[in-house]
């Protein structure tokens, strides 16, 4: 993964549910040397925001966590931009529905990967298009 700037330390939050997902995208981004911080569930990273303020989010769209109840992406979104509107969020998922995606973009959020086969590639386009801009 091409690190936008070289002369910058980009700080990055992975939230993601799926232990894979978060080490894969985790390991590209610290190989491409930005900062990471791995979260497994938002409510994690929103008590984070507080200690320290990140450049980016990369966010999972949908969360599972066994006998309790979790918000989901676009429950965090809402969170983070009252926290910290300044901070774009990359929103991840399976999700390829037109009316979900047309709601990501309605919100805000500053791109839109879907996990698949491309997932790593199409996010690291993403990760430096959003923080170019």
């Amino acid at each position: 993964m091409e690190k936008v700037n070289p002369q910058t330390d980009n700080l990055v939050f992975v939230v993601d549910d799926d232990p894979v997902v978060t080490s894969l995208v985790s390991a590209r981004l610290e190989t491409a040397g930005y900062r990471v911080r791995s979260y497994a569930y938002a409510e994690e990273c929103i008590a984070a925001i507080g200690e320290e303020l990140p450049d980016l989010i990369i966010l999972d769209f949908w969360f599972m966590k066994e006998g309790q109840a979790t918000m989901n992406g676009m429950e965090a979104y809402d969170e983070i931009t009252k926290l910290a509107p300044e901070v774009p969020v990359i929103m991840l998922s399976a999700q390829e529905e037109g009316a979900v995606v047309l709601e990501f973009a309605r919100k805000g959020i500053a791109d839109y990967v879907i996990k698949d086969s491309e997932l790593i590639e199409n996010l690291q386009m993403s990760v430096k298009e959003v923080l170019e801009r």
